[in-house]
């Protein structure tokens, strides 16, 4: 990994400083070996990464698996199974989204809203992916006239599930993703607006919950090592927001409508992942 030859170069760079100046070296001097320091610890994370990385790739195999079925079912045109397809085959990309998010254009035509666009003046015709398909099932009740934005979809995952394969991942990403997965939740998952058709949101809330806490999961040796106590506020957090939404679980492995849950419900929903947030955003204390 490039981090790696990095730490080594930074390593040989201070021994051959040290052995130059031997107990007479200067302040300047000393202060030449802290970054080799900070690699250190940095580089002690490498397991942990490539932890990581290997739930990434695992997760995108999966949901090119998932999406091409999604497709296939899709241009048959059997709209009820396409529509029993779409929500879990999504949770493969939700929960893997921070190195998804990291390839460009490709975020957007994979899991890009109409909405989105329009802010930036396009409209339909510029529309793709999942939530195209999510509205084609859900509002037009139809598979006709959209095959070439399924072959599309399946294209882009295809492509991306690829690229993720070569990502260099640093450690700041598993701290920075885990809170990025929780402000998904805190902004359009929250309010509705990312399923708007299809009002499946709970699956995408679940997925970026189980995302983060995969992450929370792979640090927390190294976060017992330097906090125990928040790894046992993590522990408690995590459960509370898990057992809050197995109670919006449909007895078939999925998740009641969005629509069913009251503002009193979403509101709950909301603390939960408020509560959470704060103290996971203090893992950062495993790269200072």
């Amino acid at each position: 990994m490039k981090f790696s030859k990095k730490l080594s170069a930074l390593l040989v760079a201070s021994s051959i400083l040290m052995a130059a100046c031997g107990e007479e070296a200067t302040k300047e001097q000393e202060n030449v070996v802290e970054p080799a320091q900070v690699e250190t610890e940095k580089a002690s994370l490498s397991e942990e990464v490539a932890a990581y990385q290997q739930f990434a790739a695992d997760q995108m195999e999966k949901f090119v698996i998932e999406t091409e079925s999604f497709v296939n079912l899709f241009k048959s045109g059997d709209i009820e199974a396409a529509k029993a397809a779409y929500a879990p085959a999504r949770m493969y990309f939700e929960r893997s989204e921070p190195i998804a998010e990291s390839f460009g254009d490709l975020d957007p035509r994979i899991d890009g809203r109409l909405a989105d666009l329009e802010e930036e003046g396009q409209g339909m015709e510029e529309w793709s992916g999942y939530h195209k398909l999510e509205y084609a099932l859900w509002v037009e009740n139809t598979t006709t006239g959209y095959e070439q934005v399924a072959d599309q979809l399946l294209a882009d995952v295809k492509q991306l599930y690829a690229l993720v394969q070569t990502v260099e991942v640093e450690p700041e990403l598993l701290v920075t993703g885990a809170v990025d997965l929780l402000n998904e939740v805190s902004t359009s998952k929250i309010t509705g607006e990312e399923e708007i058709y299809s009002h499946t949101d709970l699956y995408d809330f679940k997925a970026n919950i189980e995302g983060a806490e995969k992450i929370f999961e792979i640090l927390r040796a190294s976060l017992e090592a330097k906090d125990a106590d928040l790894v046992a506020t993590l522990d408690e957090k995590f459960s509370a927001i898990n057992d809050l939404l197995a109670k919006y679980e449909d007895g078939n492995g999925g998740y009641v409508s969005y629509e069913v849950l009251t503002e009193d419900d979403t509101k709950v929903l909301a603390t939960a992942v408020n509560e959470l947030g704060e103290p996971l955003s203090q893992m950062g204390i495993v790269i200072e």
